[in-house]
């Protein structure tokens, strides 16, 4: 098999998106005290780092800041000199630290830094009680993936340093604080009555990507032998409703990938004005009131979490496998046929992805070149369905779901506690099916990897389920007036949610259909009923399309309710383009402006063409 870093001329022992050399020394653990301060917007942080030299004569290191204050630096208790170098675009600034003495090869050394993070720290979301369900209490949370632990805590971040941690942290004692991490008690701060530290210990070593931290007033409930969910008490019964598959899941994947091995899983639902989806951070997976599929965070506990892509070209080693594995919990819980459908629609983001970069844009290859890319920028479906897509090939090739199973398990086990790259998950691949490598050697390796554009082989997918979506779509786009009394409640009943979300998809990339068709659905189906917001959110944007003026305001409350921009921004942008509504869109948009989250309102205010700039800003 041909060398993967040859054929993107990488050096194998170098992070495109990180200052800090993993070659010359690496970090074993972190030992953080964090003090959080809401009226000033920073964290107040001490960080020990116990490093470990691979090299001789070893006296100077490198590590990776992002608008960061330097206080002061000491190496095991004596002060070292330090100095911050040039400001990067998007890696911040590397922190030169020179070392009292000079260390060999095996030697270990306690770096300490004392600093504070600034007010725009990236990996850092102070929300105002405005913008929480309680209204009372400030909050905060972290978003470290993939490159801006280094705005919270200087470190070496890159994903092919995986280390163990140990935290402190001082929070005003109305609030509650969690990481991902094992909670380890917790006391009245000596320095100040009025706040609590909070203690956190993670034993499993991890990459710093993957620290995360959330205070506000949280409450939790039990869900499992080994989860609680979190969330703001407003929303905590709700959520312990909603995520009550959490342990039957978590199961699953044990039978599939092997041990669970981060002792406990819990749920921390964000105030609605998190924009994004979900976060995979041990412990403590980050989930929106809105997301119903808690498969994909539990799949991450292996791939990700356990084994992890060592930098961010070889992601879709995360994200593929992670979709892969996410898709046969399905196939366990549901079926084969549920599996097949899944894949249909992922063939569909990933089409959308490649037609959004352009057919030739190098980002959208299996394994992109970051060098100068801002891994943000590099986001998308690609390394997820792509990803997904060559695993289902391989399966294929290489005889079907048990026996490729049986590979990514193996390969979840060699590789568990480490940091790959694209190569040496082919070169396992190669080794675990030595009796088959002639038909690993026919495919087109150069085409899935490195090469843009869509996959060379389209799968064979089952469309059993989809089938049924679409029989019903064409009978709506096709029917008459004359023909709305066929309709029956049944037709829906006999699917399932995830059919339903297809058929209204289907709907919504034709012309919009007679005001007359929309209220007949709703009358034989009563979608308004329906509270499952994938579902609620296309059925919206349907009738809104069709020009049904009394679910206008439902389709506004919807995108102030919440504020995931997945559901924001496109209902926004339906009732705007209903001429009579546009000044209520508006209207709306600005009285709920405040709450939102700095991206959100951003971007929406951009859809509806609104010159916030002369408004007060955030």
């Amino acid at each position: 098999s041909p060398q993967v870093t040859s054929v993107t001329g990488l050096n194998v022992m170098s992070d495109p998106c990180s200052f800090s050399s993993f070659t010359r020394c690496v970090t074993k653990h972190l030992n953080l005290h964090l003090h959080l301060d809401f009226d000033r917007h920073v964290i107040r942080g001490r960080v020990a780092l116990t490093v470990e030299v691979l090299e001789d004569r070893f006296s100077t290191l490198t590590l990776d800041s992002s608008d960061l204050s330097v206080v002061s630096v000491t190496a095991n208790g004596q002060p070292a000199r330090f100095s911050l170098g040039p400001k990067h675009s998007f890696k911040g600034t590397p922190l030169e630290i020179t070392l009292p003495f000079d260390l060999s090869r095996g030697q270990h050394v306690i770096v300490e830094v004392t600093y504070e993070t600034s007010p725009s720290a990236t990996a850092l979301q102070w929300l105002t009680p405005e913008q929480t369900a309680g209204k009372k209490h400030p909050y905060l949370f972290s978003q470290c993936q993939a490159h801006h632990c280094r705005s919270m805590i200087p470190c070496q971040d890159t994903p092919s340093i995986k280390h163990t941690y140990y935290a402190q942290v001082s929070v005003p004692k109305d609030l509650v604080t969690v990481m991902s991490a094992v909670r380890d008690g917790q006391e009245v701060d000596p320095q100040d009555s009025g706040r609590i530290i909070y203690r956190f210990r993670q034993t499993v070593p991890m990459p710093s990507y993957l620290i995360a931290i959330v205070a506000g007033a949280l409450e939790s409930r039990e869900i499992g032998p080994r989860s609680r969910v979190w969330s703001e008490k407003e929303f905590v019964d709700k959520a312990a409703f909603e995520f009550s598959e959490t342990e039957a899941m978590l199961k699953t994947a044990e039978e599939l990938a092997g041990p669970y091995v981060w002792g406990q899983y819990d749920v921390l639902v964000l105030p609605p004005s998190f924009p994004y989806g979900g976060m995979e951070n041990p412990c403590l997976t980050f989930a929106t009131p809105t997301l119903l599929v808690i498969a994909h965070e539990i799949s991450h506990s292996w791939t990700g979490n356990l084994v992890t892509n060592k930098t961010w070209e070889h992601f879709w080693l995360n994200e593929g496998h992670t979709v892969y594995l996410e898709r046969m919990i399905g196939r366990c819980l549901e079926s084969e046929q549920f599996r097949q459908f899944k894949a249909i629609g992922g063939w569909k983001d990933l089409q959308d992805s490649v037609n959004t970069f352009g057919a030739n844009n190098p980002l959208t290859n299996l394994v992109p070149s970051l060098q100068d890319v801002n891994p943000d920028d590099a986001f998308s479906s690609v390394p997820y369905e792509k990803g997904f897509a060559l695993l289902y090939h391989l399966e294929e090739q290489l005889g079907g779901p048990e026996v490729f199973m049986g590979f990514v398990k193996s390969y979840i086990q060699r590789f568990a506690y480490s940091s790959v790259t694209t190569e040496e998950w082919k070169n396992y691949l190669f080794a675990y099916f030595k009796d088959k490598v002639d038909i690993l050697n026919k495919v087109d390796w150069n085409a899935w990897m490195f090469t843009p554009g869509m996959p060379p082989v389209k799968p064979q997918y089952d469309t059993t389920m989809a089938d049924a979506c679409n029989a019903l779509s064409q009978r709506w786009l096709q029917a008459k007036d004359q023909d709305l009394n066929s309709f029956k409640q049944s037709d829906v009943k006999t699917l399932s949610s995830h059919q339903v979300i297809e058929f209204l998809s289907l709907l919504l990339q034709e012309d919009p259909l007679p005001l007359t068709h929309v209220k007949k659905m709703q009358e034989v189906y009563d979608l308004n009923a329906y509270m499952n917001a994938e579902i609620r959110f296309r059925w919206l944007r349907l009738c809104v399309r069709s020009r049904w003026e009394e679910v206008v305001p439902l389709a506004l409350k919807m995108a102030t309710d919440q504020g995931r921009m997945k559901f924001t921004r496109p209902l926004f942008r339906e009732v705007f383009n209903f001429e009579k509504f546009r000044d209520e869109a508006l209207r709306v948009f600005l009285a709920h402006r405040a709450g939102m989250h700095p991206v959100t309102s951003g971007l929406v205010s951009k859809d509806l063409k609104v010159d916030v700039s002369n408004a007060a800003s955030q």
